[in-house]
């Protein structure tokens, strides 16, 4: 079976969304690009019941293989990756702020500096369109221009990485931030940082958690 380390770690990365407080039950799904397409998890299967030969090789084309069908949200993933060459994962899931803010039609504004995280200075909420939908592929493509991650409205999030840990770290990083950010919102409406200050910190970002290699020079 091809790519079978990394469908383990797929499947060990959906476990990981359920007891995060990412997703709950069979909601949302993941992907992976791989040569010549990506790997998807599967509609409608219980995440600690998945094993490897069930996740299914996609291709840009819409057709599959594997003993198991795609996601519903498939057309989302393969439109996303097709959109974004530097992507390698994409992770949607209905975690509960970022699924709450999404059905009031509320992104998640400047609040706090941790939102350079997603790549911008908001995470922007895409306009409702049907699960499952081209509509909604192009809904959420224009939401994430010039970003990691976006809320669905109605519906969810979606957190873009350069692998599988960075789109799942991303995705916990926006569900906090979701979270700091509705809780601020009972006591009143949060202070904003300016536009100057978001520049400073994406700037800032562009090197955050970096770590020298071996050989570099320590500074």
């Amino acid at each position: 079976m091809e790519h079978r380390a990394l469908r383990e770690a797929m499947i060990a990365t959906a476990r990981k969304m359920n007891t995060a407080g990412l997703n709950q039950g069979t909601s949302g799904n993941l992907s992976v690009r791989v040569e010549g397409g990506f790997l998807l998890t599967p509609t409608g299967m219980e995440y600690d019941a998945l094993v490897p030969e069930d996740l299914v090789l996609m291709r840009f084309d819409g057709s599959h293989e594997g003993r198991r069908r795609p996601s519903s949200e498939w057309q989302l993933h393969r439109d996303l990756l097709a959109a974004r060459p530097e992507a390698g994962a994409v992770l949607h899931a209905h975690s509960m702020f970022c699924t709450t803010l999404a059905c009031l039609r509320r992104g998640i504004p400047a609040f706090h500096y941790m939102i350079s995280a997603a790549g911008g200075s908001d995470v922007r909420c895409a306009p409702y369109a049907t699960f499952g939908t081209p509509e909604l592929a192009r809904s959420a493509l224009d939401a994430l221009e010039g970003r990691k991650a976006c809320l669905l409205a109605n519906h969810g999030m979606l957190a873009l990485g350069k692998d599988l840990p960075g789109a799942f770290k991303l995705a916990v990083e926006v569900e906090t931030l979701a979270a700091m950010y509705w809780r601020a919102l009972q006591v009143g409406e949060p202070v904003l940082l300016d536009g100057a200050e978001m520049e400073r910190v994406i700037d800032k970002f562009k090197t955050y958690g970096q770590q020298p290699g071996p050989g570099d020079e320590q500074r």
